[in-house]
């Protein structure tokens, strides 16, 4: 037999036992599945208590997942976990009563439970719930793994992450940052006077990005719709209707590759201000980012591999061109395609003849510059070709009014001065589809609804987008965007 098989018969031999247990439990009156515990406290609310509750012997009902189990005859001892902690309990046969001490054998490892106890401390001083009652709420069919950490259980841990979460608090602390983060974002916006919309995801044509789409069909319709790869144009359509700011935590939908820092799927927050530019931005990112650190740290810096990264300095900012040239020797700026292609040649980054120079010098900028902004820095004032929806530089030819925000060598942002001037963004549309004509499937499309839209008048405005995902690794010094998305994409299982 081979080892897999071994392993599947072994697994389903347990699997058989559990349901037999699982059939005694009821074979003593008792569901092993109810309906609903009547859940007084959390384990951290009882640590917090633990002084008044221990004084008064005060009952307390916690329900929760049984970690470990130890018998010593007429007595057990264990550990459960509920959503804020883990803390043992202690039961005796002669408390609980000799049946229900006997149907709690029928107990596992895995196995959720509700107690009723009160609070002491063992002689080795462990916060312990001595129990007068419990009940079993589910009885696990499968047990739970021995051994859960180390790189190798990586893609099961992302395909299994209910497994991964019961295993690894530390994993269930990211969710809970990534959480806190969110509403930290949301009510700095909020104190500012921004307005909380939602936009479409299913469109009828995608932009605001360059990317390729995810696509599906309406059937009722009869019509092809996008999943979006962005809510850009949608807010800067409720710009131009009067709503003078507004933000959205949005799920996007882009239908590349998946790497360190990309998925599929993955969050954005967009939001745009009438009447400010993209200088005014650069200063509410640094200001964001500043109250996001002061909540979420004790001293407003985060560990990042073997760094330290600090929020309380004022960030760095850096042209485009000048930080390609202070990392490379080369100057960019005003080179032709050609030329662009060559210097890349020499600088060991292979791109195929006739690459767009906006993609050529961005794949420059990704591989000698972006590893290097660990500290919080802005980088500014990009070249047309990269920002087709940017408003043009009001004194420097051929750069458009944007920078990108960058923490621990990743980007987690994207913002501009927005372009309003309608015959300029139908004009930059069209060069973006003569791009596709000649086989750039990730240039935008010409969006006649949002042109015309312009038409009506849309204020001077910046934007802005910060991605949720990138920004969570930063704040819990996570090296891989699957380990802040709780159940990344991942390739079928063999066999499945």
């Amino acid at each position: 037999m081979g080892e897999d098989r071994r392993e599947s018969y072994g697994l389903e031999k347990i699997r058989g036992v559990r349901i037999e247990k699982m059939r005694a439990l009821r074979e003593t009156g008792r569901n092993p599945y109810p309906y609903r515990f009547e859940q007084t406290h959390f384990v951290e609310g009882v640590r917090a208590d633990e002084t008044k509750m221990t004084a008064d012997k005060t009952t307390v009902a916690l329900a929760g997942r049984v970690m470990s189990l130890r018998g010593h005859g007429k007595t057990m001892f264990g550990h459960i976990d509920d959503c804020s902690g883990r803390i043992q309990f202690y039961m005796r046969r002669d408390d609980l009563g000799e049946e229900p001490y006997a149907a709690f054998k029928l107990v596992e490892v895995g196995d959720i439970i509700g107690v009723k106890a009160h609070l002491f401390r063992t002689k080795t001083d462990e916060l312990t719930l001595h129990v007068e009652e419990f009940e079993v709420l589910t009885k696990a069919l499968r047990n739970l793994p021995e051994k859960w950490h180390g790189l190798t259980d990586k893609e099961v841990r992302y395909r299994q992450r209910y497994v991964d979460l019961i295993m690894n608090p530390e994993v269930r602390e990211v969710f809970v940052t990534r959480t806190r983060l969110v509403e930290i974002m949301r009510q700095f916006l909020r104190s500012r006077r921004f307005i909380e919309v939602e936009t479409p995801i299913l469109q009828p044509l995608y932009g605001g990005a360059a990317a390729r789409p995810f696509t599906t069909h309406h059937n009722a319709l009869d019509m092809k719709l996008y999943l979006r790869i962005a809510n850009e144009l949608y807010l800067k359509r409720l710009l131009v209707g009067g709503f003078d700011r507004v933000f959205e935590f949005s799920k996007d939908f882009r239908n590349e590759g998946i790497d360190r820092s990309h998925n599929p799927e993955f969050t954005m927050m967009e939001c745009y201000a009438a009447y400010l530019d993209y200088m005014d931005y650069m200063e509410m990112v640094e200001d964001m980012m500043r109250e996001i650190a002061s909540e979420l740290t004790n001293d407003g810096t985060v560990a990042w591999m073997e760094h330290r990264i600090d929020f309380n300095q004022p960030w760095r900012r850096l042209k485009f061109f000048d930080a390609i040239r202070e990392e490379t020797g080369v100057d960019f700026r005003g080179l032709s395609g050609d030329d662009v292609l060559g210097e890349a040649s020499r600088l060991g980054i292979q791109l195929d003849d006739g690459t767009p120079i906006s993609r050529a010098l961005d794949e420059i900028f990704g591989q000698k510059v972006e590893p290097t902004l660990i500290q919080p820095t802005f980088i500014y004032d990009y070249p047309r070709e990269l920002s087709p929806l940017a408003k043009d530089h009001r004194s420097d030819e051929g750069i458009v009014e944007r920078f990108e925000p960058f923490i621990g060598g990743i980007e987690v942002g994207n913002a501009f001065s927005e372009l309003n001037d309608p015959l300029e963004q139908r004009r930059r549309f069209e060069e973006q589809m003569a791009f596709r004509e000649r086989g750039d499937d990730e240039a935008h499309m010409l969006d006649e609804d949002y042109l015309r839209a312009l038409e009506y008048g849309m204020p001077p405005a910046a934007g802005l987008g910060i991605g949720i995902d990138r920004l969570t690794m930063v704040f819990t010094d996570c090296q891989s965007i699957r380990d802040v998305i709780i159940f990344p994409h991942m390739r079928p299982e063999e066999g499945r």
